[in-house]
């Protein structure tokens, strides 16, 4: 169900302006929330999405430096949200990854780990720019007829058994069946709530930038494992002035890595090619910003209150080992959207005890899964413990020589 801009309630809402009560309020426009908020008002639900940050300058390339590897199941998510196709820059697809074994300057271990096109019968994910992302998610959010953008707006919510009530700052006030909290690792509505929330340090920080390279990545991706922490080259589509392109996402010991950041390109570009463990891309050239992002995980005990539901980061936070954050935030939205949508069908209320326990029970357990497999691979291979290490090398190289097991891991991390 699409409308033209015209009909479309947007961020520019006059404060004197009426909402609209909704099925759904979504607290929170990053990609987890908007999408969530896309995907339900193509389907006719009535929603509101709240942001007390204006969405136009998170468009900006200095913004977020971070590009995300979109998994099938999520990509699939965003086609039905009707994000996909807004795209402006054209994604990469990820045919192949190698997983590798080693230390600083030294060639990577002989036991390694390698994921194929024989493997998948489509890429194992798409790079999409954090930036693009938020452009097409931006567009998006204006297609919908039954959907209220308001930003910046800061919300006040009152929950009860019969129902929610929203108070902007600047008067205005709306009633919903369902509040998703969507607000990130610091969430207002978990706190709020009373839920109970456990962290988990690592000690690391992850340098985020993108780099040109002399020979072409073929669509191939490297998870290289490095005594303080993991080292990920991700392919990127390449632009007129620099044909090869990838994203690098380089965990370091928490000081080190803001040191490493900072270095000249040339000298930073020689430690970046100390810690690829093989030469497959030639020399390789800084290009643009450097971000860093200090590491952590953190999950919810609980993802349901009194109509309340979290998602995404406000749920749960891993590390980014495995490159499964926002498709984990996005597997909460294809979970959620099906239940709310066959809700919408038969009639029921949404926010009714019945439906958060659903939603929980078939969120919450696998991902702590996912945050205890993550957790497990950066403390099992962030360390220099030759014992340790031989015993992981041996492990990865026996995944290797299962295709059936290969396949399997493939089919979990592209959420099929």
């Amino acid at each position: 169900m699409v409308a033209s801009p015209a009909s479309t309630v947007s961020d520019s809402m006059s404060a004197s302006s009426q909402v609209p009560d909704v099925d759904v309020c979504v607290i929170g426009a990053g990609p987890v929330g908007a999408t969530l908020a896309c995907r339900l008002a193509r389907e006719g639900i009535r929603v509101a999405i709240v942001d007390k940050a204006p969405l136009a300058p998170m468009e900006h390339p200095d913004f977020d430096g971070r590009a995300y590897a979109i998994a099938a199941g999520p990509k699939t998510l965003l086609e039905e949200a009707g994000v996909w196709e807004l795209l402006p820059l054209e994604s990469c697809p990820i045919e192949e990854i190698l997983v590798t074994d080693g230390r600083p300057g030294e060639p990577a271990s002989s036991l390694f780990l390698e994921f194929t096109r024989e493997d998948a019968s489509q890429p194992f994910g798409w790079m999409a720019e954090a930036r693009a992302l938020r452009v097409a998610l931006n567009e998006a959010l204006h297609m919908y007829p039954t959907l209220s953008v308001l930003s910046p707006a800061e919300a006040k919510v009152e929950r009860k058994a019969e129902g929610a009530t929203i108070r902007l700052n600047d008067g205005r006030v709306f009633n919903a069946a369902l509040v998703v909290a969507a607000d990130g690792r610091k969430s207002k509505l978990r706190s709020e709530a009373g839920i109970p929330l456990t962290k988990l340090s690592y000690g690391q920080t992850a340098i985020v930038c993108a780099i040109a390279h002399e020979f072409p990545h073929d669509n191939g991706a490297l998870e290289h494992f490095l005594p303080a922490g993991p080292f990920a080259q991700l392919p990127m589509t390449g632009t007129e002035n620099h044909p090869y392109l990838s994203a690098i996402v380089w965990s370091d010991k928490d000081g080190t890595a803001e040191r490493f950041a900072a270095l000249p390109d040339d000298v930073f570009a020689r430690e970046i090619e100390r810690r690829m463990g093989n030469t497959r891309l030639g020399k390789v050239t800084p290009v643009g910003r450097r971000w860093t992002y200090p590491l952590s995980a953190q999950y919810a005990q609980r993802y349901t209150d009194t109509r309340l539901l979290l998602v995404g980061d406000a749920a749960h936070g891993i590390h980014p080992i495995a490159g499964q954050g926002l498709n984990l935030g996005f597997r909460d939205i294809i979970a959620l959207s099906e239940i709310l949508i066959a809700a919408h069908h038969k009639g029921e209320d949404f926010g009714s005890p019945a439906l958060l326990a659903r939603y929980q029970a078939r969120c919450r357990p696998a991902n702590m899964l996912m945050l205890a497999a993550t957790d497990t691979l950066d403390r099992l291979f962030s360390n220099n413990n030759p014992v340790i290490r031989l015993a992981r090398d041996l492990g990865i190289a026996s995944v290797h020589r299962l295709p059936a097991l290969r396949k399997a891991f493939v089919r979990h991390a592209m959420g099929l």
